[in-house]
């Protein structure tokens, strides 16, 4: 065990420098991969240990540029915004990124070994995705393909053994329980806005960030929609902070180039703000409450309706962001007697 999760570390740290090596070897004209962030969220954060119980997501990605031909974007990129209406338009800052994650989810009585029917089953999930995106004035859209697994060779059940080792916490002991493997596939699209923002006084900003968008594959299908609310010193010039979701990897802690046209490289411009949002979601499918789509599996009868509440704080100093959030997350399923809470951490650093 100590050995496969060595290794899954070791993956999750080397892949996006080696994606980010290879994208500059292949121009050295090129601008290479510029902006990593990195997400973890954990109910660890907010003293629990149930349901949706840690996420970790990586990801590399470029600056938006307006002239994709002389940026030498990976010419798999060129059909894609060729094709895409939301992408078509050559006015339009586009932008690659690469990512790597991982999910996993406990039923709330984690000391057991039994199957426990009416709570939601042991899953874990590992997947990569490829997302494209592009802005124009104040708005961003992202497209993203994630492929994946889920089940025994996810890995998550030692990855979370070994979390709960360091913290001190109760080990899981329902694993042999979990769903079997199976692999994922699924676009996810969403767009966002900044649809107000404004001075009150002494460099005091606020914005309101809409956002729409959906899901679609054997991992999810939902349709989502929501807007975040955001008041502080200095805002930075991107489009928010949310949970481990497409997109919002792609914002560095201050834009190189701002939406006034400032270039802000190498800024030691500093900011600090407070956000809360809200995210409701039309659920039409859930792998890790419907079980696997190929073969018997523990499943739960989901909730078509579910919502997500952050509130958090987000200092930026130069190249460098910083947040913490809090979520709260209504019951996903029918027979669910708690509600799902949890901390969110991430970091920024565009170079």
């Amino acid at each position: 065990m100590k050995t496969t999760t060595a290794i899954l570390i070791l993956i999750l740290l080397i892949v996006p420098l080696l994606i980010s090596r290879s994208a500059v070897a292949q121009s050295e004209q090129a601008e290479s991969f510029d902006t990593f962030a990195l997400y973890l969220e954990n109910d660890y954060f907010a003293g629990t240990d149930q349901g949706y119980t840690g996420g970790l997501k990586m990801t590399w990605s470029t600056p938006f540029k307006s002239n994709r031909t002389d940026y030498h974007l990976p010419e798999w990129t060129y059909p894609m915004f060729s094709r895409f209406p939301f992408l078509m338009d050559p006015d339009k800052k586009s932008a690659v990124s690469f990512s790597i994650g991982q999910i996993v989810y406990t039923p709330e009585d984690i000391q057991t070994q039994e199957l426990i029917r009416d709570d939601r089953p042991y899953a874990g999930i590992n997947y990569f995705a490829v997302g494209i995106h592009s802005k124009t004035g104040h708005q961003k859209y992202s497209l993203e393909l994630d492929l994946g697994i889920i089940g025994p060779h996810s890995y998550a059940e030692d990855f979370q053994k070994w979390g709960h080792k360091v913290t001190g916490s109760d080990s899981a002991n329902g694993w042999d329980n979990q769903l079997e493997d199976e692999f994922l596939i699924e676009l996810i699209c969403e767009t966002r806005w900044r649809v107000a923002h404004g001075d009150l006084n002494h460099n005091l900003n606020y914005d309101i960030i809409p956002h729409l968008g959906g899901r679609v594959g054997n991992m999810a299908v939902y349709a989502n929609t929501g807007a975040e609310l955001r008041l502080g010193w200095n805002l930075p010039m991107n489009f928010g902070t949310c949970p481990i979701r497409a997109g919002c990897e792609t914002n560095s802690a201050f834009n190189s180039i701002d939406m006034e046209g400032v270039d802000l490289s190498g800024s030691s411009r500093f900011g600090i703000h407070f956000f809360m949002s809200v995210d409701g979601r039309v659920v039409l499918h859930d792998i890790s409450l419907d079980g696997n789509t190929f073969r018997d599996s523990h499943s739960v009868d989901k909730e078509t309706l579910v919502a997500d509440i952050m509130a958090g704080i987000a200092y930026a100093k130069g190249n460098f962001k910083f947040t913490y959030s809090y979520i709260y997350r209504t019951k996903q399923f029918k027979t669910q007697d708690y509600n799902t809470i949890f901390g969110a951490l991430s970091f920024f650093f565009y170079f």
